[in-house]
């Protein structure tokens, strides 16, 4: 019985799988007539496929499964937006996005919390709480958005690489704030900067010896022995980078972004592939990394809870007009606009105010937090999701257009 009973979720598993790659298939094509981000059209249909209208994919958000998705899916989506940054550009811009990826999560989790505490009249801890735990961007959308939308290089970059360097940000202030509002301790800057240093270097240290490594294998002269197999040696890379980040307690993410910059740069560090086995890692990346936003926002929409989105629609989504207009605007001219070495037009500035997608990670904080049984986590947890369906069905929508009228649209 045991056995029929595992081979039958195995099925169950299998045709959601199957159904995911189908309709994921289709509304990628519409999304291409449509000009529009595909990551939009996935969590529509995500939404429609899901228990809350259709039934007819139910992956639970708490599953082993999912969260292996959603790992594994983040972790691709970064080694890809990391693969195609280049590092002159970064050294430009580098200012903006350390000071974006810390004071800017820090400015955005306080205004979006002043705003909750009067808006949604919870405890000033709560609202703090939820602030932090959308306060960060999201990777996993912005980086196929800029993938289909040809924006101009050093913008495209700054937002990539900020959205990729601030979730470990967003974690620490998110359970640094936790832990006051469930009696845990009280707060320490100094704690929080070391934790903070020691996630950042860790990662960085992790991403960049295995991407070293990598590139030695698949592209050095003598020692690229494995230049044939450069797909599954990205692949390994990939989960080695996380999980080798993650046993040094540090910030997995970043060190799979670092990693993905220094195989995407390895010519800079005198690295050169052969040009057919480039271009079959280029197209097996493309096409991995297409099937992982299938999956994570086809099963993000799918798991969005109508029914606890509804009991505080009014107030979430007044709280998170705040968030998009006034919180994370803010963050950019604060954090931005200082860095004279960078010059930033305002156009610039405005479209970096508008392309900061809430998404994948802020959603997994607000399931941890649900599962640790946080004060006020089902009221963290409808916002959040508000946060994602208002930011990614408005923001990520009007990016093409937004970027054609400042003019910052490249052919």
């Amino acid at each position: 019985m045991e056995a029929s009973a595992s081979i039958e979720l195995a099925k169950h598993v299998l045709l959601a799988f199957g159904i995911i790659l189908a309709v994921g298939t289709v509304c990628g094509v519409l999304a291409q007539k449509l000009k529009l981000p595909d990551v939009v059209v996935f969590l529509l249909v995500g939404m429609l496929l899901g228990p809350g209208a259709a039934g007819v994919v139910d992956i639970k958000a708490d599953s082993a499964l999912n969260q292996l998705v959603l790992i594994f899916g983040s972790c691709y989506i970064l080694f890809d937006g990391g693969a195609s940054l280049r590092l002159k550009v970064l050294k430009e811009v580098w200012i903006t996005i350390v000071m974006l990826a810390t004071a800017g999560v820090l400015i955005t989790a306080a205004i979006t919390g002043v705003a909750a505490y009067y808006l949604l009249g919870v405890p000033f801890i709560v609202a703090l709480l939820l602030g932090a735990t959308i306060a960060s961007t999201d990777p996993a959308t912005l980086v196929p958005v800029f993938r289909q939308v040809k924006i101009r290089d050093r913008v495209a970059q700054t937002v990539m690489s900020e959205s990729a360097f601030n979730d470990a940000v967003g974690a620490i202030v998110t359970f640094a704030v936790l832990g006051i509002a469930m009696g845990h301790g009280e707060f320490s800057l100094a704690a929080a900067l070391v934790d903070l240093a020691k996630q950042a270097g860790f990662g960085l240290l992790a991403g960049g010896v295995l991407g070293y490594l990598a590139a030695l294998l698949i592209a050095h002269e003598k020692f690229g022995f494995l230049q044939e197999y450069a797909p599954v040696v990205s692949l390994m890379a990939v989960i080695g980078a996380y999980l080798g980040a993650d046993g040094l307690q540090a910030s997995g993410f970043m060190a799979v972004f670092v990693f993905g910059i220094i195989i995407g740069n390895k010519d800079a560090f005198g690295f050169a592939m052969a040009r057919e086995e480039q271009e079959k890692l280029e197209e097996y990346v493309m096409t991995t990394a297409l099937i992982m936003r299938m999956f994570i926002f086809i099963l993000l929409g799918s798991q969005v809870d109508f029914a606890l989105m509804d009991k505080y629609l009014l107030g979430g989504v007044a709280v998170v007009a705040v968030f998009m207009l006034a919180a994370r605007p803010a963050a950019v001219f604060l954090c931005a606009l200082p860095d004279r070495r960078t010059k930033w037009t305002f156009k610039e500035l405005l479209f970096m105010c508008w392309t900061r997608e809430t998404g994948v990670i802020p959603g997994a904080l607000a399931g941890l937090l649900m599962g640790m049984g946080a004060p006020e986590a089902k009221l963290i947890a409808s916002v959040t999701f508000i946060a994602i369906l208002m930011t990614i069905l408005i923001q990520a929508t009007t990016t093409r257009w937004l970027a054609g009228k400042l003019g910052l649209l490249e052919e």
